[in-house]
Parts: structure tokens; sequence; C-alpha cells
């Protein structure tokens, strides 16, 4: 099975299924003599882990990372970074009536046409529990991030209607996430209650998470294919359940005139208006970069839908286990991950473009 690394000079590759014995990673590319806070990892993922919440899956792990290479004394030692997360709260019998059933919207049937043996237990591979490991590649970017001045912030910008309005790129975090990670308290309440009639229902719903990054150099990415919003975009479209990225104006663009729409110079080399979102022939022009990322409704729903099994035949499917109403909430410390690795591994690569 191909396709489980992600990144060019910084490299993640992961491994593990949602109820196999751990799930973990190899970070490479990794400079060395860094000092790293290794509490600063595990609060990023304690951000991301499940069971945090009424309004999340309660699955009970505690997501503890635990590293194998790479870090001697809190420093990292240039070599390749291995960590391990262990699954301590496996329930796969909650999943033996989907052995051979596809869900619908789920990857059971593209897996199994495709490989020709699948893990069914929670999703197996294409389970979004990976992303853990995605998170303390991320958090270990953003310490080095840090380093250069730039840092990376997500919030949740919209679930179903609710949604925030205005300027969203001048909205700062709040001190102390809610359970939603809203900036707005109110419509954070909004939507905290919207979300629980959904879980009740033994429903789904989705969302848009909002990421901004700032302090970002003039000159990350480069043309034609290596362009840094093309890898951002796959970046966040390899996360479990996204369905739509966009940077700067995206789709709203279409209905600005181009001298409406044009990001003017100014002679500081700032720009007066920032449509391009950051990133001008795919190379980061100094601007503040941001993007929003949309993500579907979770697709286990806990009402019986028809589908087929293996064998073609008709089958109703029946909605059990633990999963999230709205993934939104988990996702925002995953997209800041994966926005991290993406822009490190950029900062890495333009140090060899220049003498």
């Amino acid at each position: 099975m191909a396709g489980n690394t992600i990144g060019h000079t910084f490299r993640l590759t992961t491994f593990g299924e949602s109820h196999g014995e751990a799930i973990g990673g190899i970070i490479d590319g990794v400079p060395s003599n860094f000092s790293l806070d290794l509490d600063a990892v595990q609060l990023e993922l304690d951000r991301r882990r499940p069971g945090q919440s009424d309004i999340v899956t309660q699955r009970k792990e505690s997501d503890t990372v635990r590293f194998l290479s790479g870090v001697f004394e809190n420093k990292t030692t240039g070599a390749p970074i291995g960590f391990v997360i262990e699954n301590e709260n496996q329930k796969s019998k909650d999943y033996s009536h989907i052995q051979d059933v596809y869900r619908p919207s789920h990857a059971d049937f593209t897996y199994d046409k495709k490989y020709g043996h699948r893990d069914y237990r929670g999703g197996g591979r294409s389970s979004a529990r990976e992303t853990a490991c995605r998170v303390v590649a991320g958090a270990i970017a953003k310490q080095f991030l840090s380093h250069y001045g730039i840092s990376i912030h997500a919030f949740v910008s919209q679930i179903g209607p609710i949604r925030l309005s205005g300027d969203l790129i001048k909205i700062s975090l709040p001190e102390k996430e809610n359970k939603v990670r809203c900036p707005d308290e109110k419509k954070a309440a909004e939507m905290i209650t919207y979300l629980k009639e959904i879980r009740k229902a033994g429903d789904t719903i989705g969302g848009v998470v909002f990421s901004k990054i700032t302090g970002v150099p003039v000159g990350l990415g480069a043309p034609v294919f290596d362009k840094l919003h093309a890898d951002l975009g796959k970046a966040m479209l390899s996360i479990n359940a996204v369905k739509g990225f966009e940077y700067g104006s995206g789709f709203s663009g279409v209905e600005m005139k181009g001298s409406e729409h044009n990001d003017v110079f100014q002679s500081n080399e700032k720009t007066v208006t920032n449509f391009s979102g950051g990133i001008q022939g795919g190379i980061s022009n100094g601007e503040p970069i941001y993007f929003r990322v949309a993500f579907k409704p979770v697709a286990t729903i806990m009402q019986d839908q028809t589908s087929i099994n293996k064998h073609g035949k008709n089958v109703t499917v029946q909605g059990k286990g633990r999963h999230d109403p709205c993934v939104v909430p988990r996702a925002v410390p995953i997209v800041e991950a994966m926005a991290a690795i993406t822009v490190f591994d950029h900062v890495l690569r333009h140090k060899t473009t220049q003498i």
C-alpha cells in the first residue's frame, strides 16, 4: 500500500490501523540539535483526542505519544524520529456486523475492490484515527516554525447552517477554546446546541475550518508543480472527510472584477488588500496566508441505511459504535498540523535555492 508519506525534505510516514495494537510514524529530515518541548507535542494531541467533550466520539484514548528514536535529552539528533501511540480502547466487536458490508460513503467498497482484503474494524487504515500521527509531526514542525517567527492558527467558522460573518482573517482566537473551537462565543453556543440536536437525531453534519498563517517570509513555494498553495491543498484534501479547499478569495473571487480583486503593492512591499491569500504565482509574498477547509458530514449515522454486501446483495446497515456528530471541532489541530508540516517542508526546501 503506497501513499503513506508526505513531504520532500521534512517527511512524515505513518502506519497503523484504528483497532490495531498502535498507530505511529517516522519523521525524517528533522534538523539536529533543536530543543523540543515534548509536553507541547502532547498538548496538541490532547486537542485532537476523542472523548474530550459531550459533542464528540466517546472513545476513550489517552493518545499518549512515546518517542522511540531521533530525540535524546529533549533535543533532536538529526536521525529519523520514530514514535508510537498505543490504541487503548478498541471495541472491534462494534464492527463485526459490517465485516462483509459496504457502509454508504465510507471507504469500505473502494478498499475492498482495490486491495481484495480490508480491515473492517473502524475502517482500519482509512480511519481518521491515523491523523493523530500527523498531529505529532505537525506539533514538531510548529516548534521549528516558531523559531522562524511563523505561527499557524485555525478555528471553526461554520457548522451546518451556522457560520461566522465578517472578515475572518481579523478574528483572533480566544485564550480558552470552547467545545467547538469557534472564536465567537454566541455562535459557539448556537453550534453546541445544534450539534446536540443532530446527535440526538442519530445524524451528523459538516462544517468549515478557517486557518491563518502569519510571519511567512517571501519566497516559499516554487513553480510549476510545487506551488505552495497546491501543496497546502493536497495536505488538506488528504485529511479524512475533507471535501473542499480554497485559499485567499477562493470561489467568492469569481464575482469580483480584476480592478477590485488585484492586490495593489505599496512602497513598503506590502499589499493594500490580500485577495491572493499571501501567495502569488505559487510563491509566498509575505502577507498572511489564509484558507478554508470544508468537511462533509460523518458517514456513520445512528440510523438504518440500505446498501450492499461484498456479494452484491441488498442489506440494511445499522449504525453502531462511537462516532462524532461533526468532525470539525477535533479537526482544528489536524488542519494546523498539516499546514505546519507543509510550510516547514517548504522552509527547508527554500534554504536550498540560494547560496
